[in-house]
């Protein structure tokens, strides 16, 4: 399937850029059933490139290890000296194994060691809890507060959170409202039931920890940026609709262009006649995978792939024709339907991939991370490292680390949201 695919879509297989800058961006992948053997092994190989100083250590490890999640980080620490780690559990992990090639080990004991030199970048740790939010109402101070990073040093945002005790939709909120123009990536844990959840959060000099609830992450300022692409795995049917009459998360009427004149009527009358011109395979694939899209760009003629927020149906009121959305919808917002489903997930990644090669304008990129649902994989291609061969055939960014998660974080437009069936990449360049 991949392969066809590349043939579709014209790719071939970009070359990997020179390195000429002085960053280090290593990840070792570790598949060994000992806890101390995959350590061991990680550390090593990361030991034998590694040249400078470990700035920041990112590690995902795999639920069949949460027994000893207690035990990693006073390992990992007494034998790699690192100035920052986080990390979290995960049941499925993403790493890139001796050969460079990259792996998705999914339900199998796997490391993924990440380890960076990052000169002229500042390395900010945190971990933060519900109590430690501020009021949504607040102003941006008291979130600056929290990161220990001002606006002005441009940082961006690697995040990674329990699903039952981080708030994270808030705190994504925060976030933006603070900083705006920050980019965020990261991950909810995956680790298989509440007391398998596990974050790891060490800085030096002060003891390793496993921390059971909230948020861990870093913040990274200087000469660095990150690019994100957020793969949602679905192409659009039909028209874009504008949304007339709405209450919270349930979309009332709607209006559509025809000619010169707008169409007002409900949802689900537009939505029968639309999946009533879908071919059969469609028609077939719309009744478990018919999503809605939401423009986050109120002002963009021209909508694209990558443009709209995909959220569930949530169900649909027969006699007032209305439909309910996962999400808060306002009047006056654009939405599309969509469909998802394994080739359409292989395309929407590969066009997201294409437009960034064709517009990103920063230095050759030198790691990536990558965070991907849960109900992707292999479970959804039917064949084992599709997400992630891509990204590393179309991009070659070496060193690929990341893990499988319960919810994936990423921005769309200009807002940052808690996703499903995504796979996001945050990708790291230099900014001079």
């Amino acid at each position: 399937m991949l392969k066809a695919l590349w043939k579709k879509l014209g790719i071939t297989g970009a070359q990997p850029a020179v390195d000429t800058h002085p960053f280090q961006w290593l990840n070792a992948l570790s598949t060994q059933a000992s806890l101390e053997g995959a350590i061991d092994e990680a550390v090593a190989q990361i030991q034998e490139n590694l040249s400078g100083s470990a700035d920041l250590a990112i590690l995902f490890i795999s639920a069949a290890f949460a027994s000893e999640y207690a035990r990693i980080l006073p390992l990992l620490t007494e034998k790699l000296a690192c100035k920052v780690v986080i990390g979290c559990g995960g049941m499925s992990i993403i790493g890139t194994d001796a050969t460079g090639e990259t792996q998705e080990c999914e339900g199998q004991p796997a490391l993924s060691l990440t380890v960076a030199h990052l000169p002229d970048v500042e390395v900010v740790p945190f971990h933060v809890t519900e109590k430690d939010l501020p009021d949504l109402d607040s102003a941006p101070d008291p979130w600056i507060d929290i990161f220990g990073v001002t606006p002005e040093a441009e940082p961006n945002f690697i995040l990674l959170a329990d699903p039952f005790s981080s708030s994270i939709t808030d705190l994504l909120a925060g976030l933006d409202f603070a900083y705006p123009n920050a980019a965020k990536v990261g991950g909810l844990t995956s680790s298989g039931g509440r007391t398998a959840s596990g974050l790891f959060y060490y800085e030096a000099d002060q003891e390793p920890t496993l921390l059971r609830s909230g948020t861990v992450g870093v913040a990274l300022a200087g000469n660095i940026q990150m690019e994100t692409v957020v793969a949602q795995g679905c192409r659009p049917i039909g028209e874009v609709y504008q949304i007339t009459q709405c209450d919270r998360n349930i979309i009332t009427e709607l209006s559509v262009a025809e000619g010169e004149q707008l169409r007002h009527g409900s949802p689900l009358r537009f939505l029968q006649e639309l999946i009533a011109e879908l071919d059969e395979e469609d028609q077939a694939l719309a009744q478990d995978s018919l999503f809605i899209g939401i423009a986050m760009d109120a002002f963009k003629q021209k909508l694209i792939h990558g443009d709209f927020l995909i959220r569930n149906l949530l169900g649909v009121d027969p006699r007032a024709g209305a439909i309910a959305v996962g999400d808060r919808i306002r009047a006056g917002q654009r939405v599309q339907f969509h469909l998802r489903d394994a080739e359409t997930s292989a395309e929407d990644l590969s066009v997201l991939l294409q437009q960034f090669q064709a517009n990103d304008p920063l230095e050759p990129p030198f790691g990536a991370l990558m965070f991907a649902c849960l109900g992707r994989g292999k479970g959804l291609y039917g064949e084992p490292n599709f997400d992630s061969t891509l990204f590393s055939t179309a991009l070659p960014t070496p060193n690929l680390g990341g893990f499988f998660c319960n919810g994936e974080i990423g921005p769309v437009g200009d807002r940052t949201f808690l996703h499903g069936y995504t796979s996001v990449f945050g990708i790291l360049h230099p900014k001079a």
